[in-house]
């Protein structure tokens, strides 16, 4: 194993403010169950799980709450011992809503309930096959950690003809505040050193490229303690200090020199698998241990908070009361966001809870939120400067604007990360990323129904 810098570096990008040294020193600390919690069935990418238990049943931590549904879907557990309340639809952090399990876990068990928690029986990754381990994966409920929630069992499996010749473990949480991926490579290092070679025995006989940014050197020097022995092609790529230096496909690109084609190409149509450290460390729980994915370490953190902190809480935690673990409210925010500041959501409540993808919550101050109303573009081309997709952002945003949606097409806009850059460094104020968001949703909702139409054509008279 050896530690190099990345030699490459991807156009575009920029320095927000990180403001991380709210939380960076605080170790992660585990919450204690709340009194109820809300468990979503949509918490990863793709169809949510079916949901299997209904009002009024008694469900024990592990057991199963809703059945992968499809493909791309994952199952979810109980976080805890507890009554299902309801089955109802629940504001989630991006805005929808989907079905979710309200759990009172105060309710005492019914007589004669065995309380104990349901776990997998421990595997030995080493003499289990690809099949065994990637089975465990699937019923373990994991999926990715680090934002966007693609089933992990999925991602493992690459298509026939397709392998993977890079494994990329994504530690460069180059996120504004959040600080949960260093921590967790910070103290929990060997559990993402065992989570590799998990994932080596499912990939193959690959290399692993562990990404961190430069501004992280104690994650590193954890790291390198951590892999010091591991056999193989294994390095330490320090990644310059940009965002957003955490999207995949820039991340291969710093790691491995390759440049992931358009949609719908994916990473592993170079040879590469990116998996965020979260999710690697969850493997290893998961296989070793036999871990249902129940929890997840969160940064609660901005400067309306009284006591920032790394917090390990339930999955379904409502978000108030993770406030109220962190000492409540330093004063009343502003504005209150779901994930970091440049492609985090912001929340109408603190009602939302937690779920799989839960990286952050900050609560910022009106010191910290500015208010504006946007303006014309002034044509100073500095989205397009900032855009790491090299996407000419101002014409995809004046298309939409003018609800021009093959324009923004053909302007490659299906390209875009969300990242923020180029809404970010807009002297107008222009929402450039709405704009991009309404257009690939508008584009998706078409191509779902030309692929409705032409099945429902396809269909026997």
């Amino acid at each position: 194993m050896k530690t190099v810098r990345s030699t490459f570096r991807f156009k575009g990008g920029v320095h927000p403010d990180y403001n991380k040294e709210l939380a960076r020193g605080k170790v992660i600390e585990t919450m204690p169950c709340p009194a109820e919690l809300v468990v979503s069935m949509s918490q990863h990418l793709g169809a949510p799980a079916t949901c299997v238990v209904k009002a009024g049943d008694y469900v024990v931590k592990g057991q199963l709450l809703g059945a992968r549904n499809g493909f791309i879907s994952v199952p979810v557990h109980a976080p805890a011992n507890g009554l299902v309340k309801a089955v109802e639809p629940r504001l989630g952090p991006a805005g929808g809503k989907a079905p979710a399990v309200v759990l009172d876990t105060t309710a005492p068990a019914p007589d004669g309930v065995d309380v104990a928690e349901r776990t997998l029986p421990p595997l030995d990754w080493r003499a289990a096959t690809k099949e065994d381990l990637l089975a465990r994966i699937d019923e373990a409920g994991l999926c990715g950690m680090g934002g966007a929630g693609f089933p992990t069992s999925v991602k493992l499996n690459p298509p026939p003809g397709k392998r993977c010749e890079y494994l990329v473990v994504n530690g460069a949480e180059c996120e504004p505040y959040l600080c949960a991926d260093f921590r967790l490579m910070l103290e929990r290092a060997d559990r993402v050193r065992v989570g590799v070679e998990i994932l080596r025995k499912i990939l193959g006989d690959c290399a692993v490229r562990l990404a961190v940014e430069a501004n992280k050197p104690e994650a590193i020097a954890a790291l390198e303690t951590a892999f010091a022995d591991i056999d193989g092609n294994v390095e330490i790529v320090v990644l310059p200090v940009l965002y957003p230096q955490g999207s995949e496909k820039h991340q291969i690109y710093a790691t491995v020199g390759r440049v992931v084609p358009e949609p719908p190409a994916l990473p592993i149509d170079v040879g590469c698998v990116v998996e965020n450290v979260g999710t690697v460390a969850a493997v290893a729980d998961a296989v070793e241990k036999g871990q249902v994915l129940l929890s997840r370490v969160t940064t609660v953190s901005g400067d309306a908070v009284r006591e920032p902190k790394n917090v390990e809480a339930p999955l379904g935690t409502k978000y108030a009361d993770l406030v109220a673990f962190c000492g409540g409210e330093s004063e009343p925010p502003a504005k209150v966001i779901s994930g970091g500041t440049m492609m985090g959501f912001a929340v109408p409540s603190l009602e939302i809870a937690t779920t799989k993808t839960t990286s952050g919550l900050l609560l910022l101050s009106r010191r910290r939120v500015s208010q504006y109303s946007s303006q014309a573009c002034i044509n100073c081309g500095r989205c397009v400067r900032a855009c790491p997709m090299t996407l000419n952002a101002a014409e995809i945003a004046k298309a939409v604007e003018a609800d021009d949606i093959a324009s923004a097409e053909a302007a490659h806009v299906m390209s875009c990360i969300e990242c923020g850059a180029c809404t970010f460094v807009c002297p107008a104020y222009r929402p450039i990323t709405q704009f991009c968001r309404r257009a690939k949703a508008s584009i998706r909702a078409r191509l779902a129904a030309e692929r409705a139409k032409a099945a429902a054509a396809a269909k026997p008279a």
